[in-house]
């Protein structure tokens, strides 16, 4: 390998890792809602940029608080029995929030 292949090689490398940082900062930036199911319906798609709170009504007249605050979705509460669905935490891409008595689920998807 000549010193000019090895100047090249260098040169796409850095290249790539740069666009490769623009599309994670820029392109990421379309950003993620809050899609909120009740018995499989969806009824709200809420910006995670915007600090927000929804009462949920969830099927058979149960409800669920959902508070959208500094990026972060969470139920803060609910009328279900055993409120594991307020004891989830955070939801993100890869894990919901759900209510099983309420029929409420909350997942995060990009825009």
């Amino acid at each position: 390998m000549k010193k000019a292949d090895l100047i090249l090689l260098c040169s796409l490398l850095a290249l790539s890792l740069l666009a490769l940082t623009f599309l994670v900062w820029h392109v990421g930036d379309t950003g993620e809602v809050a899609v909120v199911t009740v018995n499989g319906e969806e009824i709200a798609r809420l910006s995670l940029k915007e600090d927000t709170e929804l009462t949920i009504e969830g099927y058979n007249g149960g409800s669920n608080h959902l508070v959208i605050r500094d990026g972060d979705a969470f139920l803060t509460d609910a009328s279900c029995p055993d409120k594991i669905c307020v004891h989830t935490g955070k939801a993100d891409p890869l894990r919901s929030i759900v209510c099983a008595p309420n029929r409420v689920v909350i997942t995060i998807e990009s825009e």
